[in-house]
């Protein structure tokens, strides 16, 4: 077999035979060879991995498939059936791969994609042909990385605090991590990524995988020391969870590799460049949710208040948040009566609509459709529709079960609910929210995260089919469900609940990996963070949320006017940035000074820059800034952002000349010297912009 080449954007998978395709590359495009020319250096390289990794190819591993029948087992051996090839060199392509096994009772289809970017997706499709049931135990999309992979980065998290980065010695065996919670998760990696030793943001050649799927799943890396090592990922099942009947057949949620040559920085642009170029997005309005302003006081004089406050500052959107509906007056009733409770809101929410609307914001509002109260109408009429056993409950959290979204009547209720709402009040927006683990899931006797997670992306598109205009965000308390399979229908997450600047500089850093910044929700909360009790300056706050979709989540009823201003001068700001922060390239100084980050967006012509001081400096004089990204060639006016950070903020000494007026370098100057850094005091930020000239 001559080998297949998918080429893009520096990237190449390389593909050969004989029978099912092996992938012998997965790395830097190799130039102009092809076809027999590539011979002589895949026969000396290790063994290539097979497409779908089994001990019938000589893999010892984990398999790529795994499974049985009741009272036989047959080892899967495939035949070549088809293959078909659509490439073209330099910009990607796609490899279909039919195969089967006769006496084993299995077709399988495998699909390889590479896009414009270099980006490669790939997904399995195993189809039962025999008379007996084939009880599917696990079916993995994996591509290899070579022997220099000798580190692993992934990711861990709690609840308002997610995506803490953790990083290993890729060594023998297998690190696998393995999510059951039935939703992402606050601890889901997200990303895996293998690098060579000391790889960073903008060093080291990198591999990564992700896999586009909200409900269970794992991602491992493997290394066996007769074979290539290995990057994998997809949904993890349940035993019993997925038996096929003949005829029936199970397909993987979509996995993405991506690889770099250059740092993790490349490699996030192509994963960004992917979702942008797959789902475009309009202007992002600046939000204001009233969570953390009003929790669940709803009274109809305090919220119009707030949206005039909110619209004065220049806020373009009003999300109304927990406890409109009835019986809810905390969290432990109400959910799942989807009506406007008449008690709070005896003309329903018009009144509040319609103020926001005269006020030229758009509306939304917040909903929990997965999950129920015991405490609730629908339950105590439908007992039967919480996704467990009738006869012993799941245990609750947060005062909750969860509803079963794959029992029709369920889904129909509330597609009938929301669809309603959304009609009613003409809602541009919508944030969806997901605040618990699924335990003990069940439905009609079998394990049900699959069906629910199925469920669920029905429900999203049907409603998203009946109102193309509808924005829904996807908040799970915080960051846990931000995948490639829930950002495939809606249009932004909300990255954590915690509002604490602080703490997002790096949850944000770290979820930008996979999310770019137009859809990472980031609110200006308020002084004092109601989470982690942290007192913060409005500044930095700012600062932090404008490397975002930016939105407010703070009383605004109790600022001071001076805040107020500085508020709406932050917010004009980032209105004036957002065509360059939420369209350009998200670059990431590997920064020598462990107490601050920089960071920042760059298009061809412009970039918006940000240095942030976390904690106290050891050292007296602040390293340089170096500003990744640029032309090099080219000549940037360099000039600080507006609002300017307050003097008090540095000691005076410690301001460079180059922040008293514009300057003009070179890209290369930018990049590789760096601008002379001011002495920033903790938790403060400077905002920096390029533009060339």
């Amino acid at each position: 077999m001559t080998p297949l080449i998918l080429s893009a954007a520096g990237t190449a998978l390389v593909l050969d035979g004989p029978g099912l395709p092996r992938v012998r590359h997965f790395g830097a495009d190799l130039g102009p060879a092809a076809g027999s020319d590539l011979l002589p250096a895949l026969a000396s390289l290790t063994p290539a991995l097979p497409l779908l990794p089994a001990q019938a190819d000589n893999w010892y591993g984990r398999p790529g498939l795994s499974g049985g029948r009741a009272g036989e087992h047959w080892p899967v051996r495939w035949t070549l059936d088809r293959l078909d090839v659509d490439a073209t060199p330099g910009r990607g392509g796609t490899v279909t791969v039919v195969a089967s096994d006769a006496r084993a009772g299995l077709e399988l289809v495998s699909e390889l994609a590479m896009d414009a970017g270099g980006l490669v997706t790939m997904r399995h499709t195993v189809t039962n042909t025999a008379a007996s049931p084939y009880r599917l135990e696990g079916l993995t999309c994996a591509l290899p990385v070579p022997a220099r992979a000798g580190e692993l980065l992934d990711f861990t998290g709690r609840w308002a605090l997610e995506k803490v980065p953790q990083r290993t010695a890729f060594a023998q065996g297998v690190w696998s991590r393995e999510n059951r919670r039935g939703r992402t998760g606050h601890d889901g990696t997200g990303l895996l990524v293998a690098g060579t030793e000391g790889f960073g943001f903008r060093a080291g050649e990198v591999w990564a995988v992700h896999a586009a799927w909200s409900g269970n799943h794992v991602h491992y890396a493997e290394r066996v020391p007769e074979g290539p090592a290995l990057l994998a990922a997809g949904e993890l099942l349940e035993p019993g969870e997925i038996v096929l009947a003949e005829g029936e057949s199970y397909r993987t949620p979509l996995v993405y590799f991506t690889w770099s040559g250059s740092g993790l920085d490349e490699a996030s642009t192509r994963l960004h460049d992917h979702l942008r170029a797959a789902r475009p997005l309009p202007v992002r309005p600046v939000t204001l949710n009233n969570w953390e302003a009003t929790y669940f006081d709803h009274g109809l004089d305090r919220l119009l208040e707030l949206a005039d406050k909110a619209a004065a500052a220049g806020i373009e959107r009003f999300v109304l948040d927990d406890g409109w509906f009835r019986h809810r007056r905390d969290d432990g009733a109400g959910l799942g009566d989807w009506y406007v409770d008449e008690g709070v809101w005896p003309n329903g929410l018009h009144p509040l609509a319609e103020h926001v609307r005269k006020l030229g914001m758009q509306f939304g509002l917040w909903f929990e459709p997965e999950m129920v109260n015991p405490d609730s109408d629908l339950l105590r009429a439908h007992p039967d529709w919480v996704l467990g056993q009738s006869e012993r409950m799941p245990p609750p959290q947060r005062h909750q079960q969860v509803l079963d979204l794959a029992r029709p009547e369920a889904y129909d209720y509330l597609l009938e609910r929301l669809d309603s709402l959304v009609s009613e009040y003409e809602l541009d927006y919508i944030k969806w929210d997901h605040n618990r683990d699924i335990a003990e899931p069940v439905h009609d006797g079998v394990p049900g995260v699959h069906a629910q997670t199925l469920a669920t992306y029905r429900l999203l598109d049907e409603l998203r089919a009946r109102h193309p205009g509808l924005e829904i965000e996807s908040c799970s308390s915080g960051g846990a469900r931000i995948d490639f399979g829930i950002l495939a229908r809606t249009d932004r997450v909300w990255t954590s609940d915690s509002n604490d600047a602080f703490d997002r500089q790096a949850i944000q850093r770290w979820t930008g990996l996979l999310v770019p910044p137009e859809r990472m929700g980031s609110h200006v909360g308020a002084p004092q963070d109601h989470n982690s009790g942290r007192s913060l300056p409005l500044a930095f706050r700012a600062a932090t949320a404008l490397f975002g979709h930016m939105g407010v989540e703070w009383d605004l009823t109790s600022a001071s006017e001076a805040e107020l201003e500085e508020l709406a001068e932050w917010i004009a700001l980032h209105k004036r940035l957002r065509p360059v922060l939420h369209a350009g390239r998200v670059v990431r100084a590997d920064h020598p000074d462990p107490t601050a980050l920089l960071h920042g967006v760059v298009l061809p012509e412009r970039g918006v820059f940000a240095y942030a001081q976390l904690t106290s400096r050891v050292a007296i004089g602040p390293a340089p800034l170096r500003l990744p990204g640029l032309d090099p060639a080219g000549t940037y006016e360099v000039r600080v952002a507006v609002p300017k950070t307050p003097a008090s903020n540095m000691p005076q000494w410690s301001t460079p000349q180059w922040m008293a007026g514009p300057v003009r370098l070179s890209g290369a100057v930018l990049g590789e010297l760096g601008l002379p850094a001011p002495a920033l005091r903790p938790t403060t930020a400077l905002v920096i912009e390029v533009e060339k000239v």
